[in-house]
């Protein structure tokens, strides 16, 4: 029995994972799947003060106040920002880091900096014609490629992202180094340029246990098995 907590992404929540929640609950582990403040249930809390840091603490504070400990951290997309700043402030609590398809920070870097630079400019000049403060969600399908049954839902929950999430820059002291197993998934089906195909072939080049996937950006909604037996081998 391994113990889990999964991070959504930008413009996601916790219900993301619920496939992937309920399959790794069926083979006996335990899985958390908390929703960062802001987005999906806890959407009403959304504000322009919402930072990287505020999403680093929510999930910090999971693991800290359920008591958690040799934890397997998946994040997913920006969720690889606050997987890697929570592992670098506790790395004891942390047995494994899974990037699902996520960007991978170096210290000092915001997820601005290792976007794609097409990326971060349409995400500011959407911001600005919005208040400045939040990034309204691309569309599911045509933006992250995400299947047809499930596209209309994603769109519907998907909540505005605050831009200092993204704007931040990531603070680390090299603590999270010590986390010995490192894991990438990537979704290698995108309609566009994935900003994610060049943190998978670090990963490999590194010596991770490195996975390529025939689906969109949104694993856990495309290949829900793929995904769960890959936790699971990392989890025993």
């Amino acid at each position: 029995m391994a113990t889990y907590v999964l991070v959504h992404g930008a413009w996601g929540g916790g219900w993301k994972y619920a496939r992937v929640a309920e399959r790794l609950r069926r083979r006996g582990h335990i899985v958390f799947t908390p929703t960062l403040t802001g987005a999906g249930e806890r959407s009403h809390l959304l504000s322009g003060t919402i930072t990287l840091s505020t999403h680093v603490t929510d999930v910090c504070n999971v693991i800290r106040y359920e008591d958690l400990s040799d934890v397997v951290l998946a994040g997913h997309s920006y969720g690889g920002m606050v997987i890697t700043a929570v592992a670098d402030r506790m790395p004891e609590k942390i047995a494994a880091l899974v990037y699902v398809d996520a960007f991978v920070p170096q210290d000092g870097q915001s997820l601005f900096d290792i976007n794609i630079p097409a990326n971060t400019q349409m995400f500011l000049a959407r911001a600005g014609e919005n208040g400045g403060l939040f990034i309204p969600p691309p569309p599911a399908k045509a933006y992250f490629g995400v299947n047809d049954s499930d596209a209309a839902r994603v769109d519907a929950l998907a909540a505005p992202q605050p831009i200092g999430t993204m704007t931040e820059k990531i603070r680390l002291t090299g603590a999270y180094r010590s986390v010995k197993t490192n894991v990438y998934v990537h979704g290698a089906v995108l309609p566009r340029e994935s900003p994610f195909k060049r943190f998978y072939d670090a990963a490999k080049q590194a010596g991770w246990d490195a996975h390529a996937l025939p689906c969109g950006h949104d694993i856990m909604l495309d290949r829900p098995d793929d995904l769960t037996d890959i936790l699971d081998r990392t989890g025993r």
